[in-house]
């Protein structure tokens, strides 16, 4: 086992890195850490199953920084990676590891998830985005029915639970992997009765047509799904309904927003963080042809 370390002195730019590491096709990590170094600074820790070139790691992030490779011992790479991960706060939301239980139960709305196989743990900018969306929204008005597109770890599903206490809650995944982490954490964070977990590709499950339609929708996966599912969430979702997209980078938002835009959605708002665009949109007119 071996670990890549950057230091940097922005938490914005160690977000940035984290997440290009995090999201990377070529090289993808067994686990991405972030904290604040003793002193100054924020450290971001790479884990790999195999050593990897710090050239490697510079070309991932885009940019030239300097990067420690060591060999750390097998069994405590999950350990360490966790108990690194600090809290983080996204509007009415406390997202914390079991390590930062006691803080956790001091907050209102805390949410725990252990970093671990599923993604979502509020440290990358797409689910911290999506967080604040929900804070957001869920303030603005009332959801009866939201679906989790695209759960992972199950946290933005757990945090529409823990501030809509009447919603009817369902979240998804295409990797049945994500779906058991989902359900543990459900379970952990005391929610179990209260959210519905499918394995699913897309919309494709009886569970999600019979809920259908939903009113709110967070689809936190990549650009080309999104895209793929444009029409497909135009049936799902009623005039007014809202669905928040995140997984986009920048130079991929003008392609997701005309696809939905044809699919009778219009933009509310785009948010802008490390380099990732959250987009809220609501459903126009009526149901398309076909429903």
């Amino acid at each position: 086992m071996h670990r890549a370390r950057i230091i940097v002195n922005d938490v914005g730019a160690a977000r940035s890195i984290a997440g290009l590491i995090e999201e990377s096709v070529t090289h993808p990590p067994l686990a991405v850490s972030l904290f604040e170094a003793p002193g100054n600074g924020w450290i971001i820790d790479a884990y790999y199953e195999d050593a990897i070139e710090p050239a490697v790691i510079t070309g991932i992030i885009g940019a030239d920084a300097r990067v420690a490779i060591e060999a750390v011992p097998d069994e405590n790479w999950v350990a360490v990676s966790q108990a690194g991960l600090p809290p983080v706060a996204a509007g009415r939301f406390l997202v914390h590891g079991s390590h930062d239980r006691a803080i956790g139960r001091k907050h209102r709305n805390a949410i725990e998830i252990d970093a671990g196989e599923a993604f979502g743990t509020a440290h990358h900018a797409t689910t911290l985005g999506c967080l604040l969306a929900i804070d957001r929204l869920t303030r603005q008005r009332h959801f009866g029915r939201v679906l989790d597109l695209g759960c992972g770890s199950g946290v933005l599903a757990i945090a529409v639970a823990r501030v809509l206490p009447a919603a009817t809650i369902t979240a998804s995944d295409f990797d049945p992997e994500a779906v058991r982490v989902a359900r543990e954490n459900v379970h952990k964070n005391a929610l179990g009765d209260r959210i519905n977990l499918v394995a699913a590709l897309g919309l494709e499950h009886p569970l999600l047509r019979r809920r259908a339609p939903f009113d709110l929708v967070i689809a936190n996966i990549l650009a080309e799904p999104l895209i793929r599912l444009a029409q497909r969430l135009a049936k799902a979702v009623p005039p007014q309904g809202i669905v928040v997209l995140s997984g986009i980078l920048q130079s991929q938002a003008a392609a997701v927003l005309a696809a939905y835009t044809a699919a009778g959605f219009a933009r509310v708002r785009a948010d802008r963080l490390n380099g990732w665009v959250i987009l809220t949109l609501e459903r126009r007119g009526q149901y398309p042809q076909g429903r």
